[in-house]
């Protein structure tokens, strides 16, 4: 409901609150820092919670060609932080837990940039959440004809459809084309398979998070992780997780290629290349979040370490890891 801004004011930097009043945008201070370095990552975190908060109470859940809502329980971690940990263990679907992943890191930020302020500053910042969840449960309550007063009072105006909030966070999460994406993907699924398909897409997008690095990006429904840093002589790796309902699938690591499409050129000097695998490491148990993300952070700070490991035969472990090479594409 409320977009966050910084601006500088006699020496010091306030932190703006900007939403949709009764009749215009207002905007209010919501605390001032003396220190405008301190400003920028409380802004960040506030906006990105704002828009992960607001949204999917915003849209349709239209999976199975219905008209239905998104449920509306994220907004309890806004204010209630033994309630964050629900936002990392629900199954409705793959494109709402996509979203309380992210308001969970938002929201985890936020603690972090607070942690370098005065608490006179904190606690302006957790009122302000304080009064963002209440009116934005008001406006849900006056929508669904739940509200215990005949015309609740309500500061910050809502509209379903059409969110007041800064929503580009850098990885389109709120996209409509991401949600379809993962409505696509989810569409065969089990509520069984849904939930493991909900607990890898958790995994992924931590470890993306905690090594992407800049060359390291997710696939478009969140099935695996896709890393060709720079200099790394066209070699490349994927991290998939097994798609729900393959009992024989695993969890696998590959190193691959690009191959000039005309064999008398060069690689870097092609015109087009066609990418192919050169090892997977189907791996025995699930990974943790934190072991892809140091995979992720070794090839981005070595990128030739993706060659070195192209050459492991069948049965060697990949320099530096515990995983095990389970094929050669090129034997």
């Amino acid at each position: 409901m409320t977009i966050y801004s910084q601006h500088a004011n006699r020496g010091k930097t306030q932190i703006l609150a900007t939403y949709q009043g009764l009749d215009s945008v207002v905007s209010k201070t919501v605390t001032s820092l003396g220190e405008s370095r301190f400003a920028a990552p409380i802004v960040d975190a506030l906006n990105r919670i704002s828009a992960f908060a607001t949204v999917p109470v915003s849209v349709h859940d239209r999976r199975e060609r219905r008209m239905d809502y998104y449920p509306h329980e994220h907004l309890t971690a806004l204010t209630d932080a033994a309630a964050r940990a629900d936002l990392l263990v629900g199954a409705h679907s793959l494109w709402y837990e996509y979203v309380c992943l992210r308001l969970h890191q938002a929201l985890a930020d936020l603690e972090c940039a607070l942690a370098d302020v005065p608490d006179t500053v904190s606690r302006a910042i957790r009122a302000e959440l304080e009064v963002e969840t209440n009116e934005l449960r008001l406006a849900l309550d006056d929508f669904a004809g739940t509200s215990s007063e005949e015309e609740p009072e309500i500061e910050r105006q809502w509209e379903f459809g059409h969110p007041f909030v800064k929503d580009d966070d850098g990885m389109d999460t709120l996209g409509d084309r991401t949600r379809e994406q993962f409505d696509r993907r989810e569409a065969e699924f089990t509520p069984g398979e849904r939930e493991k398909a909900a607990a890898d897409l958790r995994v992924l997008v931590t470890a993306h998070s905690l090594g992407g690095g800049t060359w390291a990006s997710l696939d478009d429904a969140g099935s695996g992780i896709f890393a060709e840093p720079y200099d790394s002589d066209g070699f490349y790796m994927t991290v998939h997780a097994p798609e729900p309902g393959d009992d024989d699938a695993s969890w696998e690591i590959e190193v691959g290629r690009w191959e000039p499409d005309d064999p008398d050129e060069e690689y870097g000097d092609h015109s087009s290349a066609t990418g192919g695998s050169v090892i997977g490491c189907a791996l025995p148990a699930a990974p943790r979040a934190d072991e892809i993300a140091q995979l992720l952070k070794s090839v981005d700070e070595k990128p030739l370490l993706l060659a070195e490991w192209a050459e492991t035969p069948v049965g060697s472990v990949l320099a530096g890891t515990t995983m095990v090479v389970t094929k050669r594409y090129d034997s």
